[in-house]
């Protein structure tokens, strides 16, 4: 057998934690696979470096019964190893039955300078556990939004040595991308830890801050978290649309972004452009936004030009299109 099928290793620091138990540090084992014929299974150990203390976990794995399976990848997850904090591992991967050579391994220290946490979406709280080594001081844990500081979220909780599990509640109201913990020891020294930094529905939610002011007509977006990239004025003509960009409206993304004296028509909307994607929100499309009186605009049905009597929520315009100053007037759509 070749040593290729044996692909990756990979080990990290989990907390698991049990209501009546407090929570206790594990080390998870990951292993990249491709699938062979002679495979049955796979093992996993891990040896303290410390005390040569041994644990071994086997996986097996389905005998691959036709030739379409050879050649396949395959993750496989083992369960929970027990460590304890700031101690030396050497972890192990191994086939069954073993062949020579067929083998990888790595160190793995678990720190003791790390923060292990646990989100609880239902009670929106991160638990965070700030692990203890012989000695150590007391923690001081709290929220804080990550910008070019950290700006503090709440108040702080101090962890202090005596406690069993060091496990403190912090709660959130709002997931957000740059929502992070940390704890500071006495001489200084932070570490911090980011729950949602990559989490798909806190990004989404950096775009619903969009705004309309009534009285001086200005469409505003401010980021609740540091954001790099363009957003712009874009014209979606009906449900499902593509959203056309408009020329000379965009903008770079660094703090609060203002477009004055915009119309508020359903189908203006904003779009932003990051490195995570692009995303569109269109905050006049269900009309929640008070705007002035009555009047006589210029509207578009079915592709052709026509004057109509305006709705409540238009106003006097020049041009189809809204228009921003004092830049020069946004040009017609093109359909």
């Amino acid at each position: 057998m070749s040593r290729s099928v044996l692909e990756a290793l990979t080990s990290y620091t989990a907390m698991q934690c049990i209501p009546s138990d407090g929570c206790s540090l594990f080390l998870r084992v990951r292993a990249s696979i491709t699938l062979h014929e002679h495979l049955r299974g796979l093992e996993a150990c891990t040896v303290s470096l410390d005390t040569q203390e041994t644990q071994c976990q086997s996986v097996w794995v389905a005998r691959v019964s036709h030739r379409q399976q050879m050649g396949q990848q395959l993750q496989v997850y083992f369960g929970c190893f027990a460590v304890s904090v700031a101690q030396h591992l050497y972890v192990t991967l191994r086939t069954i039955p073993h062949f020579c050579g067929v083998q990888l391994d790595q160190k793995h220290l678990v720190e003791a300078g790390k923060l292990s946490y646990w989100v609880d979406r239902r009670r929106k709280a991160i638990l965070v556990q700030v692990p203890r080594a012989s000695g150590s001081p007391d923690y001081y844990v709290r929220l804080c939004h990550k910008r070019f500081t950290c700006e503090d979220v709440g108040a702080p909780v101090q962890v202090t040595a005596n406690n069993v599990s060091r496990v403190v509640s912090l709660p959130y109201s709002q997931e957000l991308p740059c929502l992070c913990g940390w704890s500071a020891t006495p001489d200084a020294v932070r570490i911090q830890i980011c729950p949602f930094e990559n989490d798909t529905e806190a990004l989404e939610v950096l775009w619903d801050t969009v705004y309309y002011h009534p009285r001086s007509q200005t469409l505003s977006w401010e980021p609740t978290c540091p954001v790099s990239g363009h957003v712009s004025l874009c014209w979606r003509p009906g449900p499902g649309a593509s959203c056309r960009k408009l020329q000379r409206s965009s903008q770079l993304v660094h703090r609060r972004v203002q477009y004055p004296l915009v119309d508020t028509q359903p189908q203006l909307c904003l779009k932003f452009s990051t490195s995570w994607g692009s995303w569109v929100r269109c905050p006049f499309e269900q009309r929640r936004f008070p705007t002035p009186p009555t009047s006589r605009c210029t509207c578009v049905t079915g592709g052709s030009h026509s004057s109509l009597p305006a709705n409540p929520h238009s106003r006097p315009t020049r041009s189809l299109q809204p228009q921003v100053t004092p830049q020069p007037p946004l040009p017609l759509p093109s359909w």
